[in-house]
């Protein structure tokens, strides 16, 4: 586990399980229908039941498919979290085509979520980078520069957590915010 402070804030990377969290809010990297899949999308609705789907057929039905970039946020069921904010990430379809603006856009929308209701701390997975297929790397540099200029505006939550699942990811997550501290002090 790796960590970061910034004002009032902290950013925490960690390998582990996002369906375990004890935070108020874990992010779910989504499918614009809401209605679950693969990878870790498929994970939150198993562990969470069925009242997590319940509302997200609201939303859909309300406000139609979620583009990506945007965020909604829905109770959490069953998980040890008490919501679950979903967010549609780009797919990777070679960087040139509004990627990583799409991507930041997923948290900066989440972390905006997260305030608006008062929550203090946040888990995200690692946004578009199963089956979407974006580079992780690439996705690092991206969610982590943007976590840490939401940081420092004093009303984020105190406590985001980057939590990953497996070792290859965590490792570039932690390069990634090895190189932004190293440009940030220099």
């Amino acid at each position: 586990m790796v960590e970061v402070t910034t004002g009032q804030s902290r950013l925490v990377i960690k390998q582990g399980d996002i369906t375990k969290e004890e935070v108020e809010a874990i992010v779910n990297a989504a499918n614009s229908s809401l209605m679950g899949g693969g990878g870790v999308d498929g994970a939150i609705h198993r562990a969470g039941g069925p009242a997590i789907l319940e509302d997200c057929r609201a939303i859909v039905a309300e406000r139609g498919p979620l583009p990506p970039g945007q965020a909604v946020i829905t109770t959490a069921g069953n998980l040890p979290a008490r919501y679950v904010i979903h967010t549609v990430g780009p797919v990777w379809h070679g960087g040139n085509q509004g990627e990583a603006e799409t991507l930041a856009s997923c948290y900066r929308e989440s972390l905006r979520l997260a305030e608006a209701n008062g929550l203090k701390t946040v888990a995200f997975p690692s946004i578009s980078t199963g089956a979407y297929q974006y580079p992780v790397t690439a996705a690092a540099k991206v969610a982590l520069e943007t976590m840490m200029a939401c940081l420092k505006n004093s009303s984020s939550p105190a406590e985001i957590r980057m939590v990953l699942f497996d070792q290859a990811t965590y490792t570039a997550y932690v390069k990634a915010l090895e190189k932004l501290s190293a440009q940030t002090l220099s």
